[in-house]
């Protein structure tokens, strides 16, 4: 049992224009960054490693083991599988600190939602990304998500350079850190196309997909101007 002073919580609250409303509840245990699953978590055959693994997943794993990945994300597909990806949906956030709220997609809400269930599942790939999660910034946009990106992995190097580890100044591991990423979503959106009778989940993880892209592409091609023109002060 995790201590609640001890969890960092995520209420997702779905309002749709035909009145229908759905809530979900994450917690995130705040020791170690992971989800806290509930007691009735479904485990299901399709969340196999022998049915989902992904080409570049770390480590020897089992067949009749279990993707955390897709472990997390059964609930979120089965409810949304009907659910077109461009519907108009009320979205509400509500955290530890702070109240979200925000007319959108809902291809953009699941995103979110999903961006927090990935990387604390337990996945190795998606684990790099914790600190994202712990300050969390619902409805963010491609430049907001790369300056939390590049700030977080260059904070990371100074942690690094404290223990006496060689840091990575030039970021040049964070492109091939996203590149792993992109790997991952493009194998799970192939995984759930055969789940969806619609395509919310496949293109909310897509959405993921782009925000790698962009950071990627801006890495590789040195396009930081934007970003260095705001540090003019130091």
């Amino acid at each position: 049992m995790v201590k609640q002073n001890r969890v960092l919580n995520f209420k997702y609250i779905f309002s749709f224009e035909n009145g229908l409303k759905k809530e979900f509840n994450v917690k995130i245990n705040l020791e170690d960054l992971s989800v806290v699953l509930d007691s009735d978590t479904r485990f299901p055959d399709w969340a196999m490693y022998k049915n989902f693994r992904c080409p570049h997943c770390p480590g020897s794993r089992k067949d009749e083991e279990f993707c955390p990945v897709a472990v997390n994300l059964d609930n979120i597909i089965r409810f949304f599988s009907n659910f077109p990806s461009y519907d108009r949906v009320h979205l509400v956030i509500e955290t530890n600190e702070r109240t979200y709220a925000k007319e959108t997609s809902l291809q953009d809400g699941v995103s979110s939602l999903i961006g927090i269930l990935m990387p604390t599942s337990g996945c190795t790939v998606m684990g790099r990304l914790k600190p994202m999660v712990r300050f969390h910034l619902p409805f963010s946009t491609l430049e907001e998500t790369q300056y939390r990106v590049m700030s977080m992995y260059l904070l990371a190097q100074y942690f690094r350079m404290k223990e006496g580890k060689k840091p990575d100044w030039e970021m040049i591991d964070l492109s091939n850190m996203y590149e792993e990423i992109k790997i991952l979503n493009q194998n799970v959106c192939k995984r759930i196309a055969d789940l969806e009778a619609k395509d919310t989940s496949i293109n909310s993880v897509v959405v993921l997909n782009n925000f790698a892209e962009y950071v990627t592409f801006n890495l590789d091609d040195q396009n930081l101007d934007e970003l260095e023109s705001l540090f003019t002060g130091f």
